[in-house]
């Protein structure tokens, strides 16, 4: 989008390397904000044809919701789904030597082997297309801001525009699938408190497209009920007339200054779509606890098996894209930057038993078919390799010794950008399918059927019937679903 303007910063902009880390991220972040505050102003994005072409032509989908796993942090694809030689602990060890600290374990698919602590899920791997070639560039600087608002949006940052999440793009272009469930859900991750807040909010957005096609955030699923519903205490008449006064605050609000009319709309709409949900009967399915004890209990693992749990319940009541994510916090979850096996053991016990008992359960509830649940993360990570053989991207690792001395060294700690896994289950995927290879020695990249973002995106677009070349008009220039529209679904992956 946007190329034939020389004045736009369209290009990747490289953090400055010279800056500390927390200043880098500033200047990222205030670049991003300036860049993206045209967009409040925006008038009606409009549905356009493609390029060359009368009109898009949607594909048949074969999913009507999606559930994304967000392994928000670093995945390390050899510690997870793409197991490599395994080397124990032992001190003195060549770091150099180091691809994988868990073995291999079989799985229900013959060539299909992944790492030990998700045996689980390697029950449910006869259910799974598994993609290992997912591969990012390095944008600069390796930074997960970059990164996930990237795979989330298709986008590199900064823009001129604020791009939508691909679950936005959902909301918008399908609409919602029950008029009072909302269409685009975010669980577990809280935007507040945290570390990078501000970069997070960033693509946990509907960009231009509106209020009304942006997420509902549920940071803490035990406590999504109360989201729910009116405030303890208070009659419904009182609730209607608070609500009454909150639209005529907001439709009078200063701020509408800074807003088209397009927006104020959409964000009145989005209020709308709000109460109509505190009033409906349907809003039982955000509460996790009506879920039976034996399976709560299988979904109990952690904030994120609540998710899990949390996110089924929805798809069953009609949600169209639900993102679970285990969160990203600077140096925690997946942010392994020192200590990482002793983290993965953590991790691993945290997601193995909710996904594959989401994916039985939807299986049981024929629901499977018909939904597609994608498990990724922003990119992998090595022991040694900072991006990829050629980088200049700083090495952020906490654990530089070339051998093992300490535990905290054991483990793949360093962002890799050149060959990363993601799952697919269901929605029209092909069952107990391995797609793509990575090297068995270092350097792991890719060496066959590489999937870069775009085509990612391009296949689970075309699996919930959107056609990657759907394009918008938003401030009389193009924006498309995949980057340029040039995004291609990998066929090869469905079934």
């Amino acid at each position: 989008m946007m190329r034939n303007n020389p004045t736009l910063p369209m290009n990747p902009i490289p953090l400055d390397p010279s800056l500390p880390p927390g200043l880098a991220r500033r200047d990222f972040l205030r670049r991003l904000t300036l860049a993206g505050t045209a967009a409040l102003m925006a008038r009606e994005p409009r549905l356009l044809a493609a390029e060359g072409a009368e009109k898009v032509i949607h594909p048949k989908a074969t999913a009507d919701a999606c559930i994304l796993i967000w392994m928000g942090g670093g995945m390390a694809a050899p510690e997870t789904f793409d197991p490599k030689r395994y080397q124990p602990f032992v001190v003195g060890a060549p770091v150099k030597n180091i691809l994988s600290t868990f073995p291999a374990i079989d799985t229900s698919v013959d060539n299909i082997k992944i790492c030990a602590g998700l045996e689980n899920i390697a029950r449910v791997m006869d259910r799974a297309t598994l993609i290992r070639s997912a591969v990012q560039p390095d944008l600069g600087n390796i930074l997960h801001s970059r990164h996930q608002y990237h795979w989330h949006t298709g986008y590199v940052p900064p823009q001129t525009v604020a791009c939508p999440h691909i679950g936005a793009w959902m909301s918008r272009v399908l609409g919602p699938r029950n008029p009072v469930i909302p269409a685009f859900i975010n669980i577990g991750q809280r935007l507040e408190g945290v570390g990078e807040s501000e970069e997070l909010k960033a693509f946990t957005t509907a960009g231009f497209f509106g209020g009304e096609y942006g997420p509902m955030n549920l940071p803490f699923p035990e406590e999504a009920s109360q989201s729910v519903r009116p405030p303890k205490g208070m009659d419904p008449g009182r609730f209607e007339n608070r609500n009454r006064m909150f639209r005529r605050l907001v439709d009078q609000s200063p701020q509408r200054d800074y807003l088209s009319d397009y927006q104020q709309e959409s964000m009145l709409r989005s209020m709308e779509n709000a109460y109509r949900l505190l009033n409906s009967k349907d809003r039982a399915a955000f509460d996790i606890s009506l879920e039976p004890k034996e399976s709560y209990d299988q979904y109990n693992t952690s904030r994120f098996g609540q998710g899990c749990l949390l996110a089924r319940r929805l798809v069953e009541s009609g949600a169209r894209f639900v993102e679970v994510t285990t969160e990203y916090v600077p140096f925690l979850h997946w942010d392994t930057h020192a200590n990482g096996h002793e983290t993965l053991e953590r991790m691993h016990r945290d997601m193995d038993r909710p996904i594959a008992r989401l994916i039985l359960d939807l299986e049981s509830r024929g629901l499977l078919d018909r939904t597609l649940v994608v498990i990724a993360s922003e990119f992998s990570r090595d022991a040694m390799i900072e991006g990829v053989p050629g980088s200049s991207a700083s090495d952020q690792s906490l654990a530089k010794s070339d051998e093992l001395r300490e535990t905290k060294h054991y483990g793949l700690h360093r962002h890799f950008t050149g060959g990363t896994s993601v799952v697919m289950f269901g929605g029209g995927m092909k069952r107990g399918f391995l797609y793509g290879e990575t090297a068995s020695e270092r350097p792991l990249v890719a060496i066959k059927n590489p999937v870069p973002i775009s085509d990612l995106h391009a296949t689970i677009f075309t699996a919930m019937g959107i056609s990657p070349k759907t394009v918008f008009d938003v401030e009389r220039r193009p924006f498309y679903a995949t980057e340029d529209g040039k995004g291609k679904a990998v066929r090869a992956l469905f079934a």
